[in-house]
């Protein structure tokens, strides 16, 4: 997301805002992961600024290992005007992708003492988005992050309902799913019991997906398909805008 299509998503859906890790990246044209900690908060800024929205921004990690490295990166977030963030345990290390869970805890700890007041903190459990199939495990994270002072809970890469059910029954504190294809719709989420429902990196990675097709069609001398999208998004950009 950036300042332009925040302000599109204000104007004619949206009820908050939130940043997306991946999404940012690739505007830099970067892989998610490789944006720095002060470019992600100078991002936050110019989201809240692009409109009168709540807005949660994704911290990733919180571009730190220890606890009190974490607890400054939420600090710093909450000088931004964000309503929300979210920690996960992810470590960015491909042979041990997830934080040990006591260390994991303390981190989500941290991070909810300082967002206390401040910020609406979700904890994520990882697990799933990296082959680490393990329902259990991520349940009692999820307990954990919880007992530790989270506000909202997610576990990113759900999909089954069942499991899903599972979670709600678990936890005492609002669920966030990752909407996917393979999983439940944002109805059937609802139904279960889910709170609030994200897309991740997904619109990013639609409207990027559009652009290349679009030149694809141009470069191969196709008869071009996208006038119609063309006049629909300057017409939603003309008067939001305004």
């Amino acid at each position: 997301m950036d300042a332009g299509s925040a302000r599109l998503l204000a104007f004619w859906v949206s009820r908050a805002l939130a940043t997306t890790s991946g999404g940012f990246a690739t505007t830099l044209g970067r892989r998610d992961g490789e944006v720095t900690r002060d470019e992600a908060l100078h991002h936050a800024r110019e989201i809240v600024a692009a409109s009168d929205l709540p807005v949660n921004a994704d911290l990733e990690n919180g571009f730190a290992d220890a606890p009190a490295d974490v607890a400054q990166t939420v600090l710093a977030a909450a000088e931004t005007g964000l309503a929300g963030c979210s920690i996960e345990d992810y470590t960015g290390t491909a042979g041990a992708p997830i934080y040990e869970l006591e260390h994991a805890a303390a981190r989500i700890e941290a991070a909810a003492e300082v967002a206390a007041g401040r910020l609406v903190l979700t904890a994520r459990a990882e697990n799933f988005l990296h082959d680490r199939d393990d329902l259990a495990d991520t349940i009692d994270r999820l307990e954990r992050y919880q007992q530790a002072g989270a506000d909202v809970l997610y576990a990113p890469g759900l999909t089954r309902a069942a499991d899903i059910s599972i979670v709600l029954s678990a936890i005492d504190r609002p669920l966030n799913v990752l909407l996917l294809p393979s999983g439940p719709t944002v109805d059937e989420l609802f139904d279960l019991g889910v709170t609030r429902v994200s897309l991740g990196s997904s619109l990013a990675y639609a409207a990027y997906g559009a652009l290349v097709d679009a030149a694809r069609q141009l470069l191969d001398g196709q008869r071009v398909s996208f006038w119609q999208s063309v006049s629909a998004g300057r017409d939603a950009a003309t008067t939001a805008f305004r």
